[in-house]
This record gives structure tokens, C-alpha cells and sequence, in this order.
């Protein structure tokens, strides 16, 4: 069963463009904070931290596997063929017992993932 993952990473130029304006508001508060610190004693002014993200290694391997997935076409146009052929010459044939299995295990995984 395929499922389909897609995570919101926006391009590399929508993530500069992030890390742009994040630095840039950085650089305004250190001035504003300059500006606050010459009028008033050291002393009352805590040092402010930046933000800071970190991606952890499985999140860094999904990203990973989603641009594999990306590349990937979503049809085997190879198998789609051999199996256009097979059925043309009447050689492809369908167990009906092994296709009823396999609807029954499709639709009992379909339940599971509704219970969570």
C-alpha cells in the first residue's frame, strides 16, 4: 500500500529568502537593543538568544526518501506494457482467490489506519 508524504520545505530561494528576513530582524533587535542599552544601566538588559532549528537525522532521511520519491514515476510504463501484451496474446491471467486475499488485507490495513 502506498501512501503518500508530503512535507512543506518550500524551495531553496522561499528558504534564503526565510534566512534573510530572520537575520535582518536579528540585526534590528541587536539595534534596538543598542539603542536601549546606551540610555539605560547594563545591568536591566538580559542578552536576547536567536531562534535556532534543528533537524534531527530521521527527519533529514524522510526528506531524503521524499525527493527519491519525487523523481520516481508514478507509473511503470515498462510493466504497464509487458502486461498490455500479455493480455492482448491471452496469456495473462488472474487467480481470483489470490486478488480476493489481497482486497481483504487492503481493506483490513484501511481500517487500521482509520483506529489511529
Amino acid at each position: 500500500m502506498a501512501i503518500d508524504i508530503k512535507l512543506n520545505t518550500g524551495t531553496t530561494s522561499q528558504l534564503r529568502a526565510g534566512i534573510a528576513k530572520t537575520n535582518s530582524e536579528q540585526i534590528n533587535s541587536a539595534q534596538a537593543e543598542q539603542v536601549t542599552a546606551k540610555s539605560t544601566p547594563a545591568q536591566s538588559m538580559p542578552v536576547q538568544k536567536g531562534d535556532s532549528v534543528v533537524i534531527t537525522a530521521q527527519a533529514q532521511q524522510l526528506q531524503g526518501a521524499q525527493a527519491k520519491m519525487a523523481s520516481l514515476p508514478e507509473v511503470d510504463l515498462k510493466k504497464v506494457a509487458e502486461i498490455k501484451q500479455a493480455i492482448a496474446e491471452g496469456r495473462y491471467k488472474i487467480d481470483p482467490e489470490k486478488l480476493a486475499a489481497n482486497i481483504a488485507s487492503f481493506e483490513a490495513q484501511l481500517q487500521d489506519l482509520d483506529k489511529e
